[in-house]
């Protein structure tokens, strides 16, 4: 018996302790209230536009994929929003984990994501962007305010609408 309650405390330690790692690697590198270090992106144009080039505007930075039902889901919420704010001070950059560019360009274009900021990674979650916010699932939204702090993480679209109709 007394075995046995052992045994069961160090398997439930050990669960615990997996279970707390997970939770860890899954979370971001930043959040609310952190300063994002500046960070430049190509667009397909070949451009490139830096986070500091939308200072004084509010800035969602979105990971998602084309093949993430999800993000599919929540394009069109965004792309009412951009229609709405955008006037106002608010920008989108758009992050595509993707292995393929042709699905990516069509998710764009049949989405309607009508923002001109948009780059792909290539790969599973390792590209340079992704690497720097620690992204591990998508989809994936940091809202950044005019002076670069993030206010919000993987806000739900209700609470994203809410915050930009308070501030702009």
């Amino acid at each position: 018996m007394k075995n046995s309650t052992l045994r069961n405390g160090l398997i439930a330690l050990v669960l615990l302790a997996f279970a707390f790692g997970v939770w860890k690697y899954r979370q971001p590198t930043f959040g609310g209230g952190d300063q994002v270090p500046d960070f430049s992106m190509t667009l397909e144009d070949g451009k490139q536009v830096k986070l500091s080039d939308f200072k004084g505007k509010f800035v969602l930075v979105q990971f998602w994929g084309s093949w993430c039902g999800p993000c599919r889901q929540e394009n069109p919420f965004l792309t009412q929003l951009y229609q709405k704010y955008h006037e106002k001070g608010f920008e989108i950059l758009s992050i595509g984990i993707e292995n393929s560019a042709n699905s990516w360009k069509k998710a764009i274009e049949n989405d309607r994501l009508i923002w001109p900021y948009h780059t792909m990674e290539s790969g599973k979650f390792n590209g340079p962007l992704a690497t720097q916010f620690n992204i591990k699932s998508i989809p994936s939204t940091f809202l950044i305010n005019p002076e670069g702090v993030i206010m919000g993480v993987s806000l739900h679209p209700d609470y994203l609408e809410r915050m930009l109709s308070e501030k702009l």
